[in-house]
């Protein structure tokens, strides 16, 4: 597992934070989230795939500097997942970033994470942003 660093195939040409093929987990603080990255290590999953991402990471790279919820980016489906980040990071939550692009590589994340604590999570596909928990 390696910290998080925002690269610019992670967001929309417009700016917005739309990593295609991450899945971005969320826990309710460090521990749960470095368990889970442990345990992602532990199946196999490398450590490029998997990213930890603090409450400042998301105020600073994928809310905006300011942590302000009114300067999201997008008023659609990317603003309001942007926004449950944000309400998950003032809430001290940590997160991970999990490269799995394809539906088999996903469904192996979760079921390796099965017994953990996911706050929320999403994973960013093609188009289409989907609920992993809520």
């Amino acid at each position: 597992m390696k910290p998080f660093r925002l690269e610019s195939s992670m967001k929309t040409i417009r700016g917005v934070f739309y990593p295609t093929g991450w899945m971005v987990l969320m826990f309710p603080g460090e521990q749960e989230a470095r368990d889970a990255g442990r345990l992602l290590a532990d199946s196999g999953l490398t450590d490029d795939a998997v990213m930890l991402l603090t409450p400042e990471d998301f105020r600073r790279d994928i809310v905006g500097a300011t942590g302000d919820d009114d300067l999201l980016p997008s008023a659609g489906t990317e603003g309001d997942t942007v926004r449950r980040f944000s309400e998950c990071a003032r809430q001290g939550n940590y997160g991970l970033m999990v490269h799995a692009p394809s539906h088999d590589e996903s469904e192996r994340v979760m079921e390796t994470l099965k017994d953990a604590t996911i706050t929320y999570g999403q994973k960013y596909r093609m188009l289409v942003i989907e609920d992993i928990a809520s």
